[in-house]
């Protein structure tokens, strides 16, 4: 199911380079965010239908993968959640891994457990979730048998 199309990279210079820096280098350089490890995801736009790619923090258990939907607390939604919400296949690199996932929006329970493992991977999460009313979306990553 691996993800074909036109790559339409980010109009932010710095998410574009970090991109760049991670593929090109299969995750050896570009691999972290605020001393963080990071995963690269590559989702179909919501609209364009073009293919976006987005470095994300690394929030890994079990060989299983989440990515948090927090754009640092912010009162919306990044566009990225938008993306998968629309198309759920993805492809997720983790260092020289490509992954092909399908993403699922969590609720309740397994929300909460994964949300626990994010804070844990990345506790800068906690305060996000403490600057905004929204409940900070957690999506997981299922390989793609």
């Amino acid at each position: 199911m691996p993800l074909h199309g036109e790559y339409v990279p980010s109009p932010r210079e710095h998410v574009r380079r970090q991109v760049e820096e991670f593929e090109s280098s299969d995750g050896t350089r570009g691999h972290l965010m605020r001393d963080y490890p990071i995963v690269v995801i590559t989702m179909r736009g919501a609209r364009s239908g073009t293919l976006r790619k987005v470095p994300l923090m690394r929030v890994e258990h079990d060989g299983a993968y989440a990515i948090v939907a927090s754009m640092g607390g912010a009162p919306t939604h990044p566009l990225w959640y938008h993306n998968l919400k629309a198309h759920p296949e993805a492809v997720l690199q983790d260092g020289g891994d490509r992954i092909d996932v399908v993403s699922r929006e969590l609720e309740g329970a397994e929300r909460d457990a994964w949300w626990a493992r994010a804070v844990a991977a990345f506790p800068d999460y906690a305060d996000y979730q403490q600057k905004t009313d929204r409940l900070i979306p957690v999506f997981l990553l299922e390989p793609v048998a």
